[in-house]
């Protein structure tokens, strides 16, 4: 029989079969999760939801919010959800496990969140900062300083433009 070996999930595909082992919903990330957790993911859900506009996806083992681009994410686990904000700033804070840049301009901060009711103030705060940081135009680079050459290039055009004139 002709097919192939998937290279991510290692299953056999039979040539001409349709195969999308990536595809995954929220439904299926989220099915394993106990009472808690599942609680916690709904309050979590409608909480970013009720922000605005925006595109709730899961893509491979997490479940994305975005806007122009993703502001924050869930990667649900046995125990905990670990929510993963893109923020300006390293948080500090003791709900924080882990702040680190992403960019030049973000950092992501990593939550565990394990009962519905850690989806409260500050969290909900920082989720709605991540979606209007997320939605805010970029920020302008400062002007670069004129170098010895860029002046010298500037005045050599100069000249050259005057000297075309005449």
């Amino acid at each position: 029989m002709a097919g192939r070996e998937c290279f991510h999930c290692k299953q056999w595909v039979e040539e001409g079969e349709a195969h999308d082992c990536w595809t995954t919903t929220e439904s299926a990330l989220t099915k394993d999760l106990s009472v808690d957790l599942r609680e916690a993911w709904e309050r979590l859900r409608e909480t970013a939801a009720a922000f605005g506009e925006q595109r709730i996806y899961a893509s491979h083992n997490s479940i994305m919010f975005s806007r122009s681009s993703c502001y924050f994410f869930v990667r649900p686990k046995k125990s905990f959800l670990e929510v993963c904000v893109f923020l300006p700033r390293a948080l500090k804070a003791p709900q924080v496990r882990r702040a680190e840049p992403s960019s030049k301009v973000k950092f992501y901060n990593l939550i565990q969140i394990r009962h519905r009711d850690e989806v409260e103030t500050p969290i909900t705060d920082w989720l709605r900062e991540a979606y209007d940081f997320a939605g805010a135009p970029p920020p302008k680079a400062a002007p670069k300083k004129a170098t010895k050459k860029t002046v010298k290039k500037k005045a050599t055009a100069a000249k050259a433009r005057k000297s075309k004139r005449t």
